[in-house]
């Protein structure tokens, strides 16, 4: 069992204060976004024997155990995160398997370098995640029902909105949505930049349902994104609430603290609220244009105490243990590798204490017993 000395990624969207105040550390007055605990090559976790990436590499089957060895090849195939956005992300979609492998070949064919701006395709796996809020946690995940949205729009009294209402009215549900974000992104910017201003001052001014918008244009003045954004259910979850985005669902994290989880992969393609690259051609393939509700999904207990997030895919499973004073050990050896993450209290495992923001990396079949007081965080794979 290796204790896991993590890397704070500095993205400008992070809050200043909320890992730090969790982790009982100084904050920096830099903004502290992300957390990562696994063996990304980006910023792979250490632990006393190297990177975990190296220790993985050194003897996979050892480290991960044979069936997701068998199931995944030889790498950690998730990532687990501490997420802190004091500002909204971007808003984004990710492939699914079958675009992520077609896109990274076709990129890798056509000689685009890895690193370059325009790439889309980092990789050539899928990225579903999920996020479990700390705190009470915004986001946007999916399409929220064209008529709706159109009602939401014509509230705004802003004439130049007019024909995105009248398409989310006159076509059915996929042509609308389809039509409604391709003229958004594809507008005369100038033109567009006024239409948001010109948006951004009647949701400030109402308020309410609007105000989540408001916000998002306060940090992104201008950005097409906005009005993108307008098209999606805004999602507020209480601390222990979890949203699972799956291949094609456009999402953005607005605000808050949470636990996330994905398969491991840098695959993302941009709808907005972002200075980097659109590629619009792409964007609307890989999308999904379907309305829905979100999903919130809240955790499943299980006679063992465990809370258990489900979600359709292997490549992750977490889930969660919640410790009272005075509980007996449990164990949680498993013969697929774990990534524990405490975030209250004091939890006790082999012979690390984890404070909140602490975590170990448990190999397959290691004895992993846990004691104390406080919520444990468990990421394991599926197989």
């Amino acid at each position: 069992m290796d204790r896991l000395d993590n890397t704070v990624r500095p993205y400008a969207w992070g809050s200043t204060t909320a890992i730090p105040t969790l982790l009982g550390t100084e904050p920096t007055g830099e903004p502290q976004a992300e957390m990562w605990m696994g063996a990304h090559p980006g910023a792979p976790s250490r632990t006393g024997r190297g990177t975990l990436a190296d220790v993985v590499d050194a003897d996979p089957e050892k480290e991960l155990g044979a069936a997701s060895v068998a199931r995944f090849g030889p790498r950690l195939p998730f990532l687990l995160k501490l997420l802190a956005a004091g500002a909204p992300l971007s808003l984004q979609v990710h492939p699914d398997l079958a675009q992520a492998r077609a896109g990274y070949e076709d990129e890798e064919r056509r000689g685009v370098p890895v690193d370059a701006p325009h790439r889309n395709y980092k990789d050539a796996n899928h990225k579903p995640e999920l996020v479990c809020a700390l705190t009470d946690f915004d986001g946007l995940c999916g399409f929220r029902a064209p008529a709706e949205t159109a009602d939401l729009l014509d509230g705004l009294g802003v004439a130049s909105l007019k024909p995105y209402v009248d398409l989310l009215r006159a076509h059915p549900e996929d042509a609308a949505l389809r039509e409604v974000l391709t003229a958004i992104l594809t507008a005369d910017p100038e033109e567009m930049s006024h239409t948001v201003t010109e948006t951004a001052a009647a949701c400030d001014r109402l308020g309410g349902a609007y105000r989540p918008y408001a916000d998002i244009a306060h940090h992104y003045p201008g950005d097409p994104g906005v009005l993108a954004a307008m098209l999606l259910n805004h999602v507020r979850l209480q601390p222990g609430e979890a949203l699972y985005l799956g291949a094609g669902i456009p999402h953005a994290y607005l605000n808050g603290l949470g636990v996330e989880i994905m398969a491991n992969s840098d695959n993302v393609l941009r709808c907005g609220l972002t200075p980097k690259h659109v590629d619009v051609p792409e964007l609307l393939r890989v999308v999904r244009f379907e309305a829905g509700d979100p999903g919130v999904l809240r955790p499943e207990a299980s006679p063992d105490g465990e809370e258990v997030y489900d979600t359709p895919i292997d490549e992750f499973r977490l889930s969660r243990y919640v410790l009272p004073e005075g509980s007996a050990p449990r164990d949680l050896t498993l013969a697929t590798p774990q990534i524990l993450l405490c975030t209250a209290g004091t939890v006790r495992t082999g012979e690390h204490e984890l404070a909140p923001g602490r975590s170990v990396f448990v190999p397959a079949h290691e004895k992993a017993e846990v004691s104390g007081t406080g919520t444990l965080f468990r990421a394991t794979v599926r197989v």
